[in-house]
């Protein structure tokens, strides 16, 4: 080969080319390296299709389909690289501990992968997910596992539920919650530990917390947690960003999720419940409590807990003027 031909092979192959401005380019599933080639050098990522065949033949690696950004001047070598190793462009949706479905559904329009209405409508559609975890599920609420996940940009809402779902579905078996060695219904485990993640953010605190609730439900004692209210609320469209006396009383705003009007368990999760949660609500602590005061609204950063009414009444007192102290500073 003459000194002009191995110049110009290095020029198509080595010099960076590139796209005027930010371009993908989806390569579908048993597209040829010829076909790959064509469609980066129309869409201007590469000078020329024969100078990405000459790189496939030096290299000989296994293309990967999916989409791909390109955004800047680059050789045919990093393309060939880039998609060699499946370097496909995704969009990440960080689902936190204890997020609601409407939550993660805004997160997801946050994220420009879909309108917030298109991923809620699928979290009630698309029960048949967890259908032989949870047969009485009214919506994938409980089951979107708290994860970073990261999507193509044309992911479905379906997509992405079942892949927080299958997530859920590891975690789970992984501590004895679904499989052949579970010993309790999924479908209470999960719904107890949403209550658990809502009432606290303290870590140490969610068996104590799971203890109080497995205590009261077992003298049928409502469990009169606010966060319930608040999702039945939100549920039915009421909910107004602050819980008012009348949400917790008024028979106009009454929900099957209002735990202090209603015994028991609410009809199923009231969020996300990330793996200490789900764990407090199979193993709780065993204490005789029956009442606290949350982690959340105290200053010191502390639950109190209490066996007796009495008791939680001197705790709550005490966290008044904790509140009043702090008000104070």
């Amino acid at each position: 080969m003459g000194v002009t031909a191995l110049a110009g092979v290095a020029y198509f192959v080595f010099v960076p080319a590139g796209p005027p401005g930010e371009t993908f380019v989806e390569i579908a599933p048993g597209s040829s390296s010829a076909q790959i080639g064509i469609q980066l050098e129309r869409a201007g990522v590469v000078r020329s299709r024969y100078g990405f065949d000459l790189v496939r033949l030096w290299k000989r690696g296994v293309l990967q389909a999916g989409e791909y950004r390109f955004d800047h001047a680059a050789p045919v070598t990093e393309v060939y690289a880039r998609i060699a190793r499946g370097d496909v462009f995704t969009l990440p949706v960080t689902v936190p501990e204890g997020a609601t479905r409407f939550e993660i559904a805004a997160r997801v329009e946050d994220a420009g992968l879909m309108k917030r209405g298109d991923f809620l409508a699928v979290t009630v559609n698309e029960t048949r997910l967890i259908a032989d975890l949870d047969p009485q599920a009214r919506s994938l609420e409980g089951y979107l596992f708290p994860d970073t996940y990261r999507f193509p940009r044309k992911a479905t809402a379906t997509q992405i539920a079942t892949a927080m779902v299958r997530r859920f579905r590891a975690v789970a078996a992984s501590i004895g919650l679904a499989g052949p060695a579970a010993t309790t219904s999924v479908h209470d485990a999960v719904t107890l530990a949403s209550l658990v993640e809502r009432e606290t953010a303290v870590n140490e605190e969610r068996p104590l917390v799971a203890s109080v609730l497995s205590n009261r439900l077992a003298k049928n004692m409502p469990l009169m947690t606010d966060s319930a209210v608040i999702y039945g609320l939100e549920v039915e469209g009421m909910w107004r960003g602050s819980i008012y006396q009348s949400d917790l009383t008024d028979q106009k705003k009454d929900t099957p999720y209002n735990t202090y009007r209603h015994s028991g368990l609410p009809p199923g999760p009231i969020a996300n419940p990330g793996l200490p949660s789900l764990r407090a609500a199979l193993h709780p602590a065993q204490t005789d409590f029956l009442y606290f005061v949350a982690a959340g609204a105290n200053p010191h950063g502390k639950s109190r807990f209490a066996a007796t009414l009495d008791e939680h009444n001197k705790n709550v007192a005490s966290y008044r003027e904790a509140i009043k102290q702090a008000g104070a500073h």
